[in-house]
């Protein structure tokens, strides 16, 4: 057992007395499952997230589009783990992982906390990816985060509420177009409720406009739609998705998009525009940067195109069996970026680290073996599709398993309960219960950003925020020259 700790630049936790310390980071499936199943384990556990809920991310288009609040798929954290006596939980972006010194620096405004570990449980997850066009990200969101979603549905409403102030048709029509980029789960269940939201809750709302006259398109790079989950289905949901009015658009490459539409490369070579004023991504994902730093402090570690980090059979990185990766952020082949994934790789670490408390050696443990639960997608309301093994069905009866399954898995007996009246009000009537927008969700990422380019104003925000300035901040530099001005 080790003692004391160090600080670099901000609050050390001490660990004095204390038992084996296992410290996990991310608060998503993975992060939270691996903290709950070490709940009787003889370790103390420190869960490191940059946010304050765990996120029920499958169900964040529900979000976007009306359907569901914020909290019934986002519960706190700190809320789920109130009676696990052995877990803290601490808000933070974790900046540096020191592999060596067994340490977790992370950072919360301008104030850095190292937390030292004997086991660490790495499960960030992954994030948008552009391909290299992150400037993509400024008219076309995508869709990982709460954020996210919020902006999303202030971009939703406000088209139909522009396109009623429209003063003319070619304003109008762009302003009732909404591009979904990307044919996977998430860009085929956003795309089927932005068309039952134009042409059922929204019905019969505006006096300039007819909401159903609102022109979805999905964009596809490949040649398919849910390409992952074969033909078969795929055809499924193209054909029930058309019949609802989205158009598919397939082999079609996104080359550029600004503020006004989608710029587009067909299989031929054709170059062609959308008009377009609201645009979402969904088309590819990338691990997150503490995958590479990973690999980069452990000899022999790699990551593969989307810096996922290849882990050794039992999730763990070269050099350093203490240290497992899971969830979107590992690479094991067969392994898809699912919540399935990064449950059973959390539970697996889990237990790998309960049998290292009573003398299993790391080369005794088993590798890690991935049971494929299935995978399914909503198409509309009523209509799913869902594959298990080799079993492949779809239409109402998959959709009563895609409620299920995503009711078994939200957290809290009062999320589920609540879901289930909103899915109740949304599926057999006409309304939408979460149809609340404002320009803020719109513009502050926008905002943020901006501010965070500019040190200055970023270490003024947080000191107003009540975090003391970065050592090397712009604000520091000004006070210490104030005072010299001074004394002089």
């Amino acid at each position: 057992m080790r003692g004391g700790g160090r600080e670099t630049g901000g609050r050390t936790q001490s660990v004095e007395n204390r038992r084996h310390q296992v410290v996990v980071i991310g608060s998503g499936f993975g992060g939270l499952f691996g903290t709950k199943h070490l709940k009787r384990a003889d370790v103390d556990i420190t869960l490191i997230s940059k946010t304050t809920s765990h996120l029920f991310q499958p169900l964040l288009y529900q979000v976007a589009t009306g359907i569901l609040s914020v909290g019934e798929i986002a519960p706190a954290t700190r809320l789920v783990l109130r009676k696990q006596k052995n877990a803290q939980v601490l808000l933070g972006d974790v900046i540096d992982i020191d592999l060596e010194a067994k340490t977790v620096t992370s950072r919360l405004l301008n104030q850095n906390t190292v937390t030292p570990f004997d086991s660490l449980i790495v499960a960030t997850g992954a994030q948008q990816s552009y391909f290299g066009n992150n400037q993509f990200a400024t008219y076309a969101p995508g869709m990982k985060t709460i954020d996210d979603a919020l902006e999303l549905r202030g971009r939703i409403l406000g088209s139909f509420e522009g396109a009623e102030l429209a003063t003319s048709q070619e304003m109008r029509d762009r302003l009732l177009t909404f591009v979904v980029v990307g044919a996977g789960p998430t860009g085929v269940e956003l795309a089927g409720q932005i068309a039952e939201l134009a042409d059922r809750t929204l019905e019969g709302t505006f006096h300039n406009i007819d909401p159903r006259d609102a022109r979805v398109v999905l964009l596809e790079g490949a040649g398919a739609v849910l390409g992952p989950m074969g033909p078969k289905l795929g055809n499924k949901a193209k054909r029930r998705l058309e019949k609802m009015g989205v158009e598919i658009q397939l082999n079609a490459m996104v080359t550029d998009i600004d503020a006004l539409g989608v710029t587009v490369k067909d299989a031929d070579g054709t170059i062609r525009r959308i008009e377009s004023s609201c645009k979402v991504w969904s088309a590819g994902v990338q691990a997150s940067p503490l995958g590479k730093m990973l690999a980069e402090r452990s000899d022999g570690t790699e990551v593969d195109r989307a810096g996922r980090v290849v882990v050794e059979p039992d999730l763990t990185i070269k050099g350093h069996p203490n240290v497992f990766v899971v969830g979107d952020l590992m690479s094991v082949p067969g392994v898809p970026g699912q919540a399935q994934g990064a449950i059973q790789g959390a539970t697996y670490a889990a237990k790998a680290i309960k049998a290292g408390l009573h003398g299993q050696a790391p080369q005794d443990r088993k590798p890690f073996k991935y049971f494929n639960k299935g995978s399914m997608a909503t198409v509309s309301r009523f209509n799913a599709v869902c594959q298990v093994g080799k079993l492949e069905f779809s239409g109402f009866i998959a959709w009563l398993a895609w409620l299920a399954l995503h009711l078994y898995y939200l957290i809290g007996y009062r999320s589920r309960i609540i879901t289930v009246i909103q899915w109740f009000v949304t599926f057999l009537g006409r309304s939408r219960g979460q149809m609340a927008a404002t320009e803020q969700w719109v513009f502050a990422r926008l905002a943020l950003e901006q501010v965070n380019s500019d040190e200055e104003e970023a270490d003024e925000l947080a000191a107003a925020l009540g975090a003391p300035p970065a050592d090397n901040g712009k604000l520091a530099e000004k006070a210490k020259a104030a005072i010299e001005g001074r004394v002089s």
